[in-house]
């Protein structure tokens, strides 16, 4: 039965795409890793982005994000709750709730979806000192919605999505802190 499901799928999407694996039929867990250097302090760069607000700054526009709670106090701290709405798909809302997890200043915070568009959503947002600025390194571990519909989904659209979203911020990051 297992076999014959996987030939089933391996009709709908061919195995050179890599969603449906000899092992599990579950869906896949994605990662994406991305680093930027930025010509400014440790202290600077900490102080911008611990600040939940500036999310919206490092958004697309096309994702119309909007925060719906309050956020309390100037930085992110364990245990902080934002709810916001998103434009991901077709323009359609979506509501997304995440929590940061971990803090360690000036060294790295965590935030997890609680509700929202991923099945699964885990960003690690680190930060070292180097010389002449800061190495920013974002980790995402992801999982889409759906099973291997949702595998699909990655392949076609989301992943790419990913990408573009995490281009903008670099240029964002670039025009608000350029090179010196």
């Amino acid at each position: 039965m297992l076999i014959q499901l996987k030939s089933i799928l391996n009709f709908i999407q061919p195995p050179s795409l890599g969603l449906v694996n000899s092992t599990s039929l579950t869906m896949s867990v994605y990662s994406l890793k991305k680093t930027q250097f930025i010509p400014i302090s440790l202290d600077a760069a900490w102080d911008f982005f611990s600040h939940p607000k500036n999310l919206a700054v490092m958004t697309p526009e096309y994702l119309n994000l909007k925060f719906t709670n309050e956020l309390y106090g100037d930085e992110m701290y364990p245990g902080q709750v934002m709810t916001y709405n998103v434009r991901p798909v077709l323009g359609i809302p979506m509501f997304w709730m995440t929590e940061i997890t971990h803090v360690m200043p000036k060294k790295y915070f965590v935030d997890e979806q609680r509700f929202g568009p991923y099945a699964m959503w885990h960003h690690q947002h680190h930060f070292e000192e180097v010389e002449g600025g800061v190495l920013m390194t974002d980790l995402i571990h992801y999982k889409a919605p759906l099973g291997f519909l949702g595998d699909i989904a990655v392949a076609l659209f989301i992943k790419k999505q990913l990408e573009g979203i995490f281009e903008f911020r670099k240029k964002k990051v670039e025009e608000l802190f350029p090179k010196k």
